[in-house]
């Protein structure tokens, strides 16, 4: 579909859609929108920022358009995300909504959720724990439900929500449509799926395990104690909005602070902030208000803020898959993005699992390959560099554009002569939909990539290359 007229919409959603600068659709939308509007369900994935939120939105609301009486329920795995979905559905109605909606988060007075429930909202968008809560509290009947919606479904189950999922659905009517959007798809998304859809539409669009093609990445191999002195220089060196993530509240708070003292206006974000606060922090960095945000794994998903041009890993995640949905907060709708990765001596085996959540194969960073110098190879991110010299490296990247995910610049912070690296990069074969934890444990298939092998001479560049 070239454009949003021909999926038979109604006019005052295409005229929103228009006004919003939103001409034409993403691939996601181009082929759920039409299935959806025939009233099938759907289970699509897709990379983050690429328009899933409107692949649902527009076919549900323009659903809903033919009955007088029918409810929508669209559950999302955090407050943020809720809170994003709702503010585009008051978009799209702009000042004359045909139905009201409602959010219920947690965090968010229950008294005025009380009030919003008494209006007889026909769209409910909310946290699955505060749903419950309401159906608890008989403050919310969903026997009218028509439609359901799942959003970030795989980090609603990362998250432990798959029992109160279950108690909602089980709360619904059988005839109703349902749609499960998810960034990755893992089997138990599948076993999910099998039990809530009729005869879907199964969707996918570009892998879901791969960042985003003009997300160029760097890794620097760095000792944990010199972290902080580097990120100053870095910010130094970067224009545009960062979101820098943490693995904890406490560092979320403490690195904050310590910009703060050094003169940089930054934010935490994380969940033991109070909703209001949390909405100004977010507010802030959005209207660019604040340069940085720090943030621990919350904001990982969902927080579509588009001039975000930086993520920065100051501590690697504690599950690989979610290093995918970090750096996805950059390059959104299309445009460039950067990732850089700090990795001190004990990340090893977290860096490991990334690439071979990634790769298929299983990596050693800090091993040198017996390749020709100058040779190129693959690299799993944008660059790889140590923080005391100059010199370029195989492994993680090269500088010249070869095969499989993109060529890396691998540099130290101090020397400037040719030498080894830290291992081979990546080299393309198949995806995989499976996620791995740390542990090691599998949960689900994995498909191998090729190993290859990285430069082990030449001078490099300041800038990211190639990557992905």
């Amino acid at each position: 579909m070239q454009n949003f007229e021909a999926f038979g919409l109604p006019n005052f959603l295409v005229q929103s859609l228009e006004r919003m600068h939103i001409t034409k659709p993403t691939p996601i939308q181009a082929q759920s929108i039409g299935p959806a509007m025939t009233g099938k369900d759907i289970l699509a994935s897709a990379q983050t920022g690429t328009g899933k939120t409107m692949s649902y939105l527009l076919p549900l609301v323009s659903n809903m358009m033919a009955s007088k009486t029918s409810t929508a329920l669209i559950l999302t795995p955090t407050r943020e995300l809720a809170a994003q979905v709702r503010d585009a559905i008051s978009q799209i109605f702009n000042s004359a909504p045909p139905f009201r909606s409602a959010l219920l988060i947690g965090g968010d007075p229950i008294m005025k959720q009380f009030a919003a429930l008494k209006r007889q909202p026909r769209i409910i968008v909310g946290t699955p724990g505060r749903v419950i809560d309401h159906l608890e509290r008989r403050t919310l009947d969903l026997k009218e439900t028509a439609f359901l919606v799942l959003d970030e479904t795989d980090r609603m189950l990362d998250m432990g929500f798959t029992e109160p999922l279950k108690k909602i659905a089980s709360m619904l009517p059988q005839q109703r449509q349902t749609m499960m959007f998810s960034a990755t798809m893992p089997p138990s998304i599948i076993a999910m799926s099998q039990k809530y859809l009729t005869d879907p539409v199964h969707i996918k669009v570009g892998s879901t395990i791969e960042p985003i093609a003009k997300i160029k990445q760097e890794s620097i191999q760095i000792q944990h104690g010199q972290k902080f002195t580097h990120l100053l220089k870095e910010l130094d060196d970067r224009e545009g909005s960062v979101i820098i993530f943490v693995k904890t509240k406490h560092s979320a708070d403490s690195l904050a602070l310590k910009l703060k003292g050094q003169s940089h206006n930054a934010d935490a974000i994380h969940g033991d902030l109070r909703q209001r606060r949390r909405e100004q922090v977010i507010a802030s960095f959005r209207n660019q208000k604040s340069r940085i945000m720090v943030a621990t794994d919350i904001a990982a998903r969902g927080l579509d803020v588009p001039h975000v041009m930086h993520v920065i890993n100051y501590d690697l995640p504690q599950c690989p898959h979610d290093y995918i949905h970090r750096i996805g907060r950059t390059g959104r709708a299309g445009a460039e993005g950067f990732a850089l990765s700090m990795i001190s001596p004990d990340d090893n085996s977290k860096w490991r699992a990334i690439g071979k959540l990634i790769s298929g194969e299983d990596i050693d960073p800090q091993r040198v390959p017996n390749k020709p110098k100058g040779r190129s190879g693959s690299g799993f991110g944008g660059g790889n560099r140590r923080s005391d010299d100059r010199r370029s490296g195989g492994g993680f990247g090269d500088r010249r554009p070869s095969g499989g995910f993109g060529a890396n610049n691998t540099r130290k912070s101090g020397e400037r002569k040719p030498g080894g690296g830290f291992g081979g990069g990546f080299k393309g074969g198949a995806n995989s939909d499976g996620a791995r934890r740390f542990d090691g444990k599998p949960s689900g298939p994995k498909k191998s990539f090729g190993f290859g092998s990285g430069p082990k001479g030449g001078a490099v560049s300041r800038v990211q290359k190639n990557a992905f």
